[in-house]
């Protein structure tokens, strides 16, 4: 037995702040799993969000369990010691339900690892009464779950807050697995793939899905209405994390701004927002436990109270931190704020370097705009400023990144000479990652740039910036792209992949033994009428919307944001 395990465990938890025990009494027990580390997943408000409805539920509790670090996953594979809950040190399979909170489809490879060292076969089909049904829900499961479809029993297609009231009383009840199944593919948002089938043409291609009776056709994603009705925050605060300064709420979800690479903007419309008056009671509580707030949304700078907010915040003496802020929202005051709670980086998007695939991703940013947002934050004393650019968008030439450079070095004369009065230069980073076509976008029909069109580019950003004084240069690795992209826009086939990825084979070498090609589901284009893997799912986007918007794109023609109770897209009604 390893105690030194066991004894790390507790400490975590003792050193936790909101945490509190959950006696079993009888209740559903659900063991929760992040498929990364403790650091990686407390700073996750999902995750954290089920926690907190689970255990708030009187019939229920929740356990959490973490992907082993790297020197504690070499001692439970030296002892064999079971994976177990931080709570009470139980394995995975005393629970009655396993969930998955998934917000990355790279973490999909640790699933085989996970299963393996509950000593849970990975394979739903190699699953018997015995072990607890698996559940997944999070961002990526509502994205495209068919990869995990020959693994998770059943998956939460939307969010957790319009799901679970009905889902957790229905696994309660005592049924066989398959009747258990079979009823909760009648609830709202519950996708059972193994009530599904798949038929495929001879190119590869899916000919239609076919759903057993009681399943519907497509299940229909869920999202709560109300966010005032549930709050979503750093419920327990820990130092072993990556925001372990700040207490972190959730402000607004989706966004109206209709960027046509965003996965997060479309697919979690209709844009809400949270009342002032429910922010601030949330805010009361995080400052007694932190001195910093961090807002979280897709667009924080769009919430028409965050001026209010912050200084609400900052008047109670606290700090302020934004996940995200649109350079065309972006004034002397939001900038003063963010120095006065100490910010030293802050970081925009302009996302591409031409006024061309600005306006094809309907970034609806022009290049003063961009370079105004800068020099504001110079002026103000801001040292570093980093840049998020995405290489490889559709149509993308040379050219582009050419544009892209040039608007670099302008933006790094204007931050130059603004620093001088500080006395300092500042650092500029580029933060370059290849783009990724994502389902339930207007650009899922695309396809990713091969790697070998995309080096070139990569060669020539590093040359240039190379050049540069106090200027970095960030590129997410092809590599690492390239399993996203595959992961992101696979069928269910691809998910016999994981064991082999997860066992240490390369990508191309996998594909190989698993017979699939890998450019068949990451470079190619797909059709105008293809039936994409995920369309089993509805989004509540129309796919007519979608398809416009992708004419839209390459024909280089912007969309207005999204009104209160406009019909365009079809969310609304």
């Amino acid at each position: 037995m390893s105690h030194r395990l066991l004894e790390k465990a507790r400490r975590r938890l003792a050193a936790e702040s909101g945490c509190r025990a959950n006696p079993w009494g009888g209740r559903l027990a659900v063991a929760l799993i992040y498929p990364n580390t403790y650091h990686q997943a407390m700073s996750n408000l999902g995750f954290l969000s089920v926690y907190q409805l689970i255990n708030a539920r009187p019939d229920a509790l929740c356990e959490r369990f973490f992907l082993p670090d790297p020197d504690d996953l070499a001692e439970h594979r030296k002892t064999g010691f079971p994976l177990f809950s931080l709570e009470s040190g139980r394995p995975l399979t005393d629970f009655d339900l396993i969930a998955f909170s998934i917000s990355f489809e790279n973490d999909y490879l640790h699933l085989p690892v996970i299963c393996d060292l509950a000593r849970i076969p990975l394979l739903a089909a190699e699953r018997g009464e015995q072990f607890p049904p698996l559940l997944a829900g999070g961002v990526c499961t509502f994205l495209n779950p068919e990869p995990l479809a020959e693994i998770i029993d059943l998956f939460a297609i939307g969010e957790a807050e319009a799901i679970l009231p009905a889902l957790l009383p229905a696994l309660a009840a005592e049924l066989p697995r398959g009747e258990l199944l079979r009823r909760c593919a009648t609830l709202p948002g519950v996708y059972v793939p193994s009530l599904y089938q798949v038929d495929y043409r001879a190119d590869g291609t899916i000919a239609g899905f076919r759903a057993e009776a009681g399943a519907p056709p497509r299940v229909s994603r869920q999202w709560l209405t109300d966010l005032d009705a549930a709050d979503s925050r750093s419920f327990i605060l820990t130092e072993e994390t990556e925001f372990a300064d700040m207490a972190l709420i959730e402000v607004s979800r989706g966004c109206s701004r209709g960027c046509r690479f965003c996965a997060a903007g479309f697919l979690y419309l209709p844009p809400r927002e949270r009342s002032l008056e429910n922010l601030k009671g949330q805010v009361a509580d995080g400052l007694c436990r932190r001195e910093k707030i961090g807002l979280v949304g897709a667009a924080v700078a769009d919430y028409p109270h965050y001026g209010e907010l912050a200084d609400d915040i900052l008047a109670q003496g606290g700090k302020v931190s934004v996940a995200s802020l649109r350079l065309d929202a972006l004034g002397r005051a939001e900038v003063q704020v963010l120095k006065a709670s100490g910010h030293k980086t802050v970081s925009l998007a302009p996302e591409a370097g031409s006024q061309r695939l600005r306006d094809l991703i309907n970034k609806g940013l022009d290049e003063e705009q961009i370079i105004e947002a800068a020099r504001l934050l110079a002026d103000e004393g801001i040292p570093n400023l980093k840049l998020y650019f995405l290489i490889g968008l559709p149509t993308e030439e040379m050219a582009d990144i050419e544009e892209l450079l040039a608007l670099t070095g302008r933006l790094r004369q204007v931050w130059v000479a603004a620093q001088k009065k500080f006395g300092r230069v500042g650092a500029l980073t580029l933060s370059v990652n290849p783009f990724i076509p994502k389902p339930f976008t207007p650009l899922q029909w695309a396809g990713m740039e091969a790697d070998k069109s995309l080096a070139p580019k990569v060669r020539r950003l590093r040359a240039a910036v190379g050049r540069l004084g106090n200027t970095t240069l960030l590129v997410e690795p092809s590599r690492s792209a390239i399993l996203q992209a595959l992961l992101s826009r696979g069928d269910r086939r691809v998910g016999r992949l994981l064991p082999l990825l997860a066992g240490g084979s390369n990508l191309n070498a996998a594909c190989r033994q698993a017979g699939l090609d890998p450019d068949f589901y990451v470079t190619r284009e797909r059709g105008e009428t293809e039936i994409l893997p995920w369309e089993i799912l509805d989004s509540g986007v129309s796919r007519s919307y979608l398809r416009s918007e992708y004419r839209r794109a390459l024909e280089g023609r912007l969309t207005p944001r999204c009104a209160q109770d406009c019909r365009r897209c079809g969310v609304c009604g």
